[in-house]
This record gives structure tokens, C-alpha cells and sequence, in this order.
């Protein structure tokens, strides 16, 4: 029989019927079916004529063979669960016999039979096809609680079999407040993508302010962070790593016996870096997020125990380096721990609120820097990358949970930030913890955090400020993928181009 839309299709059984060459054989579990099927209960399938003559040149009880294999195949086809099932294949073409062709119409490509070749594509596990989503160059952060990443770690061998086997680089922060780290591995010029992440709240600054010292029970939390951290850095091929430590480690007086004894547990070997490095690896970490239009920036880290402030200008030449056009910098000696350790942060009133802000303000009436008024307002805006105006954003979303993507790059206006700040402060601590963007972990520095964001826009008012879920990481990784040379352009397009054809050549690896 021919068949409308492909032509004559080969039997079900291999064989052909003496009495009805144009219709394939049936099973005998239809033949069953149509046994006790009455003739009222077949109905006339599309153009096929009714009445006496009709039923006298075609039995009522059998439908046509097109429409019996269409039905047939359409059953099959809603119970097919998972693309890695074998579709069934007719005897005639399991060895090497007519391939079903695609039609363009969805509805007729489902009845026509995959090929082998076809059929062994459909096998592929389907965790294959999303290696390329799960190593996106996000990292998704669980809040509250440990503030594990919610984004599982893509083994080694699934980045080798997919052919992503550039070069991996390594970022670890241990601040006053978090231990982060972060691999990924170039991909495009400037960009990279990320393997694996991991972030903990650790509050190694906890009680610094006080004591000039490091707690036992924080550098304990400390180490047990670390140690994780060790243990993914060991089992990823790491071409080069850096791992640093800022504040809390810098301020006080047990800092570097404290790093001799992570190098001893952990194997880690971290360096304090002084802040003017901080701010400029904070500027590098947002680079992408600064956009062609902008003529001048202020770029503000507002950390546990101390808070980064770079002013940018960029002229008509633009470097490939943003930290290049920093033309200002200052490091406030205050974060959110040591703020709201001297001015509590679980209970804050108006009046509490307006003392942090006032010594934030003291502290920025120091810095020499001048106005932003050789700008128009459409060149010039603020970027805040840290906790506080993370969970600002995530608050102003109404995320049911943090999520990273949501937030990132995402624009506040003026009259935004100040009626969350004001809406945050007006929860208590028990709705502030409540709240799935901030958490009790977050609850008692949140409004610290805003006190130094309030100062900071009462020095340069801006009409909108861009939200960055990025920092330090980011900008290590930058800059040492940059000082290697993995992007530059002609080796790019050329690693770029072999990819498609040798798998074991990524685009971003070493030649």
C-alpha cells in the first residue's frame, strides 16, 4: 500500500497477505480485537465514503491498514517516557532497510520510524545534553543556611567527554564574613565558564572589633570550610590557583599564625592582600557589568570588616582592563560584622540606623575624591556588589529563593533602594530572618550593610545602581586567565574552530 507521505512502507511482519497485497499482515492480537469488536463501533475515517456500497467493498470492523498503523504508532509514541528508548523499528529495517524520513510537519514525523542512526542518537543519556546548562557561568548560592551552591559539581570525566577540557583556574576568598571559592575555565574572549563553586558563611571577624583577635570557635568554622574547599581544588586538574585572605586576616593580631595553621590542616597556602589590590580585584570582577554608554562609575564592596570604593572614569579609549581607569580608591575600616557589633544589629531602631550612617558618612568625608557633576546622569551610576544589595535585590524581585541569575546585573533606581531599605527596616529580626533572600544568618548584618550602602549614596547620588552577584572571585579569575593569554583573539578563533572537529581541543585551551 502506499502510503501519502513516504511512499510505499515495507510490512510489519516481512510478509504480504495472498488475497490484499496492499495491506500488511495483521497480529493476531488485533485480529482478537477486531473479532469482538461490533460493526457500530468502527466509524468512518476521513473521505471514505458511507452507506450499503461502501460496506459491501470494505468489511465495518476492520479499519484501513493507514489508519491502523497510524494509531498503533501514535499509541507507542505517548508511552515512549525518556528520549534514551529505543523507538521500534520494523523487521525490514533492522538491517540496514528503508529509513523513515523526517517530515517538516511535526505531527507526521512522529509516525514515520527513526533509522539506526537515529535510534542510536535517541540512546545517549540524557545527562550528556545538559552538561552545557549545569556548567553555566552562574553560581546559584543556597540561602540561607550553609550557603552551600545549589548547582551539583560536573565530573571530570563528563567535562572531558563533552570536550571541555580547557584549562582550569582556581579563586578562593576567605573574608570576615565568607569563605568562597570558585573554578571555571575560559571560553570566550574575557568570559569563562564555571565547574564548581562553594560558599559558606563563617564569620571569621566575629568579635574582632572587641578583641583585635580571631576567635577559636571562627577560625575552627574557618578551617572546616577550608577543608572542603581542599578537597575540591585536589580533585580537579588545576592549572593555576590563588587563594587570598582580606580583612579579618589583615586586622588582626593571630591573622598569619592562623594561616600557618590552615597551610598545616588543609594544605592550603592563602596570602593577605592589602586593599588597594582588593578594590581593584573587586572592579575586575564586574568589569562586563560596566556597559559602553557609562563615562564614569562607582564601584562599592561592602564587605564583613572593611568596605571597597573605586571611582572609574572611562575616556573614549577603553582599556581591556577596567581596574585600568580607576582614578580613586578608598578601603572604610567597617563592614556589616564590625558595624553591627558596635551598634547592634538585631534590634535597630531609626535612630540606630541613622548612628551607622552617620559614621560611615564621617569616614567618607576623609576621601578625597571629587564629584560626579562633569557627568551627565545617563553616563554616570553605581554598581554594589556584596551581600547587602544582593538581598535588596532579591527582596525588591519577591524571589521565593535566592537565585543568582535573577539578581545579577539587575538595576535598582534610586526610589527603589530607599523603599527597601526602608521596608527592611521596618521587620523585626524574626521577619527579617524569615525571609527567604536573607535568612537568620544574614538577619542581625543586613541593616548594617544598608547603613554603609545609605552613606555611600548620600556621597555620590545616582539615579540607578546595577546589582552584581560577583567580587573577588571573579576578578582573580580574570586576571589570571588575562596574564596566561587564553583569550587571545587568534588563538581563540583557531581553538574555536577545531572544536567542532577534534573534540579533545576545546576553544580557550593552551596550545
Amino acid at each position: 500500500m502506499n502510503d501519502p507521505d513516504s511512499g510505499e512502507k515495507p510490512s510489519v511482519s516481512g510478509a504480504r497477505v495472498a488475497d490484499d497485497t496492499g495491506r500488511p499482515k495483521r497480529s493476531r492480537r488485533r485480529k482478537g480485537k477486531q473479532k469482538g469488536a461490533s460493526p457500530a463501533a468502527v466509524s468512518p475515517s476521513a473521505g471514505q465514503a458511507t452507506g450499503p456500497s461502501a460496506a459491501a467493498e470494505r468489511p465495518p470492523s476492520a479499519p484501513s491498514g493507514t489508519h491502523a498503523r497510524r494509531n498503533k504508532r501514535r499509541k507507542h509514541g505517548k508511552s515512549a517516557g525518556s528520549e534514551n528508548v529505543r523507538p521500534l523499528v520494523p523487521v525490514g529495517q533492522r538491517e540496514g532497510g528503508q529509513q523513515g524520513q523526517h517530515s517538516a510537519d511535526g505531527q507526521k514525523g512522529r509516525r514515520k520510524h527513526r533509522g539506526r542512526k537515529s535510534a542510536a542518537r535517541a540512546t545517549q543519556p540524557v545527562a550528556d545534553a545538559a552538561i552545557v546548562s549545569l556548567v553555566a557561568e552562574t553560581v546559584s548560592e543556597q540561602r540561607p543556611g550553609s550557603h552551600e551552591p545549589r548547582r551539583e559539581a560536573v565530573p571530570q570525566r563528563a567535562i572531558e567527554r563533552e570536550g571541555y577540557d580547557a584549562p582550569l583556574y582556581a579563586a578562593l576568598d576567605l573574608g570576615t564574613n565568607n569563605c568562597r571559592l570558585l573554578i571555571a575555565q575560559p571560553t570566550r574572549p574575557g568570559q569563562f565558564r564555571v565547574v564548581d563553586a562553594f560558599s559558606r558563611i563563617v564569620r571569621l571577624g566575629e568579635g574582632l572589633a572587641a578583641s583585635g583577635r580571631l576567635s577559636d570557635e571562627a577560625m575552627d568554622r574557618s578551617v572546616e570550610a577550608l577543608k572542603i574547599c581542599a578537597a575540591k581544588l585536589k580533585s580537579r586538574n588545576i592549572r593555576r590557583a590563588r587563594l587570598i585572605a582580606t580583612e579579618a586576616c589583615r586586622a588582626a593580631t593571630n591573622g598569619e599564625t592562623f594561616l600557618e595553621r590552615v597551610k598545616q590542616e588543609t594544605g592550603l597556602d592563602l596570602e593577605i592582600i592589602n586593599r588597594e589590590t582588593e578594590a581593584r580585584l573587586a572592579v575586575s570582577g564586574c568589569s562586563s557589568l560596566v556597559g559602553r554608554e557609562a563615562k564614569s562609575v562607582v564601584l562599592f564592596d561592602i564587605g564583613g570588616g572593611s568596605s571597597e570604593i573605586a571611582v572609574i572614569r572611562i575616556g573614549d579609549n577603553r582599556s581591556s582592563r577596567l581596574a585600568n581607569h580607576i582614578t580613586h580608591w578608598t578601603s572604610l575600616p567597617v563592614g556589616v560584622v564590625t558595624l553591627s557589633e558596635r551598634h547592634g544589629g538585631r534590634d535597630v531602631t531609626p535612630e540606630g540606623f541613622q548612628g551607622m550612617v552617620s559614621e560611615v558618612e564621617g569616614m567618607l568625608a576623609n576621601f578625597d575624591c571629587p564629584g560626579e557633576s562633569t557627568y551627565a546622569p545617563e553616563d554616570f551610576h553605581l554598581i554594589g556588589t556584596s551581600g547587602t544589595v544582593t538581598t535588596l535585590a532579591g527582596v525588591h524581585l519577591d524571589l521565593p529563593r535566592y537565585d543568582r541569575r535573577r539578581v545579577d546585573g539587575v538595576w535598582l533606581s534610586d526610589d527603589e533602594v530607599t523603599a527597601m531599605q526602608a521596608r527592611l527596616l521596618s521587620w523585626d529580626f524574626s521577619a527579617r530572618a524569615a525571609n527567604p533572600c536573607i535568612g537568620p544568618d544574614r538577619a542581625d548584618l543586613v541593616l548594617a550593610g544598608c547603613a554603609i550602602l545609605e552613606a555611600i549614596r548620600k556621597r555620590w547620588p545616582s539615579r540607578r545602581m546595577r546589582v552584581a552577584d560577583r567580587g573577588l572571585r571573579e576578578g582573580l579569575l580574570t586576571d589570571m586567565m588575562a596574564d596566561d593569554g587564553v583569550w587571545r583573539r587568534g588563538r581563540h578563533r583557531r581553538n574555536h574552530r577545531g572544536a567542532h572537529r577534534n573534540p579533545a581541543k576545546p576553544e580557550g585551551q593552551a596550545s
